[in-house]
């Protein structure tokens, strides 16, 4: 009878804890799709000639020098290369008041553009990443290529960057 009694007593604790009647939901919206081109060629497509051969890209708010940050090459509806990326630097406080916060992410970008079979030339560039969160959102607000803003959150649509070189 014991047993049964405390049996009870630990599930209606266990639902009790569980409630979440009051608990706000936070959308979460992180992902940017970053696109490449010079004078509507894709940068990103292998089969171009110039387009880059070799992306990589390194936090530079990391805890160490190196500090890779994943990202993935896609292709959209209209077969354009875009550079996926979620998530993976470490990001900062730059500014917070008692209802917002905004963090920022910044990557160094090395890119290899392939000039001919024999010849590469390096790119280096960097991306910097502004995140607004709040009790409802967290979300990219604004993205900047080489310190010049490419992208401002305006609505709930996908977070798409062009840069043309």
């Amino acid at each position: 009878m014991k047993n049964a009694l405390f049996t009870a007593l630990l599930i209606a604790l266990f639902f009790t804890a569980c409630r979440s009647d009051e608990e706000q939901i936070q959308r979460i919206d992180q992902v940017i799709q970053l696109y490449i081109d010079s004078a509507g060629t894709d940068l990103l497509n292998q089969n171009v000639e110039g387009h880059y051969s070799n992306i990589r890209m390194n936090d530079v708010y990391g805890l160490t020098d190196n500090g890779p940050v994943n990202f993935t090459l896609k292709k959209d509806a209209d077969t354009l290369n875009y550079i996926e990326y979620i998530a993976g630097a470490r990001r900062i406080l730059i500014d917070s008041t008692t209802n917002q916060k905004v963090y920022e992410s910044k990557i160094a970008m090395l890119l290899t553009k392939q000039l001919s079979d024999s010849t590469d030339t390096i790119v280096n560039d960097t991306l910097s990443l502004r995140y607004k969160s709040a009790p409802d959102i967290f979300e990219i607000s604004e993205v900047y290529y080489n310190n010049i803003l490419k992208f401002r959150k305006t609505d709930a649509g996908p977070n798409l960057v062009r840069v043309s070189k």
